[in-house]
């Protein structure tokens, strides 16, 4: 009862919405035939994230409402297989789409929505509405209460992404993915997980998906062992390129005490001397035209 099962659904998206809702669900039923508590999505799966190489105004007429129909299907398989399902999708919004995600739980309730903070402002999400935070929801599972936070692609490239969700608790953060996941990018969410003693799990497009390779990953971030001399490997799962749907086993009472006994996290920091961290200012060489304020 303390493993919480996470599906990382790496499947390549079809042309129209309709192909996405279909093979979407179908992929969440496989999850739960695989024995998974939780299904993730990459990144804007609605659209399947096709935003790149046509006009703004076609790809932007593409979101959709957090309440429509595609995220109502979704939420009521969510009660029907008992599992949860972290939703991604381009949602429609005033004032402009936001890249978004919506955590049904297994009994269908909505627990957490979040909006993509770190849009990617160098190219064309800077036609999107970034989100006000991050936030952190408990989930009822069958592995017992789960703390659950997000972010979304570029999020995990700011440690503060991770850091301020293991503040309000997260034991595991969520993390759909569009981009190729290279050893820089696998090394990015290797750190946020050891650094903030939590798990983090990323679902990639599979590889033949436009700038997208798969290598869909879970962290554990347990790094020591009281049987063992060394450090571990906190990659309890690395998908190859392939399209599919990958399940990894999280030992959640494994982390628990790791995270009740370990150096990292919260117990030794000194925020008194982090002040500069939430100055608004940016200086050369950083200083960029496009970047918003």
């Amino acid at each position: 009862m303390d493993t919480l099962n996470i599906a990382l659904l790496q499947i390549a998206p079809g042309p129209t919405l309709e192909e996405n809702l279909e093979k979407g669900l179908a992929a969440c039923k496989e999850a739960k035939d695989l024995g998974a508590d939780i299904a993730l999505f990459p990144e804007m799966w609605s659209c399947g994230y096709q935003i790149y190489g046509r006009p703004v105004e076609e790809w932007t007429a593409r979101a959709i409402p957090a309440g429509g129909g595609f995220a109502r299907a979704f939420q009521s398989l969510a009660g029907e297989l008992s599992m949860a399902i972290a939703l991604t999708l381009l949602e429609e919004h005033q004032g402009g789409p936001r890249n978004s995600l919506l955590l049904f739980d297994r009994f269908g309730a909505l627990r957490l929505s979040y909006a993509k903070v770190h849009t990617c402002d160098f190219d064309v999400e800077r036609h999107l509405t970034p989100g006000d935070g991050f936030h952190v929801a408990e989930l009822d599972t069958a592995a017992g209460p789960v703390k659950v936070g997000t972010m979304i692609c570029y999020d995990r490239e700011f440690p503060e992404s991770a850091r301020i969700l293991m503040l309000q608790g997260a034991e595991l953060i969520l993390t759909p993915n569009a981009c190729p996941m290279e050893i820089n990018r696998i090394s990015q969410l290797r750190a946020r997980a050891f650094e903030n003693m939590l798990a983090v799990a990323t679902c990639n497009y599979p590889q033949g998906v436009p700038d997208c390779n798969g290598h869909s990953t879970v962290f554990d971030g347990v790094a020591y062992l009281p049987e063992e001399e060394h450090s571990r490997d906190t990659c309890i799962l690395q998908a190859g390129g392939g399209e599919g749907v990958y399940l990894a086993r999280l030992d959640l009472e494994r982390l628990r005490r790791y995270r009740e006994s370990e150096v990292h996290g919260n117990a030794y920091r000194r925020p008194a001397q982090y002040s500069l961290l939430t100055a608004a200012g940016v200086d050369p060489p950083f200083v960029r035209a496009d970047r918003r304020p």
